[in-house]
C-alpha cells in the first residue's frame, strides 16, 4: 500500500499533545518498555475502544487468559497507531495474533483514506511480525441515529473486507452483534455515549471475538 502525503491516514503521525501533558508519548514509550517484559500471545491495538476494554471485567475473564497485551490510546486514529507501531511497540515481542480496531477517529477522512490507513498498519504488521496472524475488527456504528460518519464507517468496514480478502493470514472480523436497531436509533444501554461500550456492550461484542481468537490460536498451535 503506498502511503505517505497522499494519504494523511495512513502518513504515520505522532498523536498531538493538546492537553500539555504528554500523555500520548508517555503511553507510547511505556507500551515500548512493557514489551520488553511481556511474551503476549494477542495484542490488541487500536483506538479507545482497546484502552478502554482493559478497565473492565471481560478483559479479565476472557482475554488475560489468552496471555493478551493492551496497547490502545484515546482518541487515536489510523496514521498514530502507524506511528506507534512503527516506533517500537513490536520490536520486543512476537505475539501470534495482532488485533486491531482503530478507524472511528480518523476525522475529516475517507472511506477510502481509512482504509489505506488500515491496510498500511496491516502490512507494517506483517513486515515487523510475518509469523502473526492480523484481525481487523470492523469499526463500530456510532451516533443515536443515523449520520454520515455511521455510513463512513460502513463504508471503510466494506473497503477494508474487499482488501483483506486476498492477504494470507489475515481476516476482518465483523463485531456489531447488530447494535442498530430496527428504527436506525443505538441505545445508550449499549454504547454509553453512542460511541463508547458500556460492560453489556463490551460482553456483546467480546464473547464472538473470544471464541474467534481461541480458534485462531489453536490452528496456529497445530501448524
Amino acid at each position: 500500500m503506498s502511503s505517505g502525503d497522499s494519504n494523511p491516514a495512513a502518513t504515520p503521525t505522532p498523536g498531538v499533545d493538546t492537553q500539555g501533558d504528554g500523555r500520548w508519548m508517555s503511553l507510547h514509550n511505556h507500551f515500548v518498555s512493557n514489551s520488553k517484559d511481556k511474551e503476549p500471545d494477542v495484542l490488541f491495538v487500536g483506538d479507545s475502544l482497546v484502552q478502554l476494554l482493559h478497565q473492565f471485567e471481560v478483559w479479565r475473564d476472557l482475554f488475560s487468559p489468552l496471555h493478551a497485551l493492551n496497547f490502545g490510546v484515546e482518541g487515536d486514529a489510523t496514521q498514530h497507531v502507524l506511528w506507534r507501531l512503527s516506533n517500537g511497540e513490536l520490536d520486543h515481542i512476537s505475539p501470534k495474533v495482532v488485533v486491531l480496531w482503530v478507524g472511528t477517529n480518523n476525522h475529516g477522512h475517507t472511506a477510502e483514506q481509512i482504509c489505506g490507513g488500515i491496510m498500511a498498519i496491516v502490512q507494517l504488521i506483517k513486515d515487523k511480525l510475518p509469523k502473526a496472524y492480523t484481525l481487523v475488527l470492523g469499526v463500530l456504528p456510532r451516533g443515536k441515529m443515523p449520520n454520515s460518519l455511521r455510513e463512513r464507517n460502513a463504508q471503510v468496514n466494506k473497503l477494508v473486507q474487499e482488501a483483506v480478502s486476498s492477504l494470507p493470514h489475515t481476516s476482518l472480523l465483523n463485531v456489531d452483534p447488530g447494535f442498530v436497531h430496527s428504527d436506525g436509533s443505538i441505545s445508550h444501554q449499549d454504547l454509553y455515549d453512542y460511541l463508547h461500550l458500556t460492560p453489556q456492550g463490551y460482553q456483546a461484542v467480546c464473547q464472538p471475538l473470544h471464541a474467534h481468537l481461541k480458534s485462531l490460536l489453536e490452528k496456529q498451535a497445530e501448524n
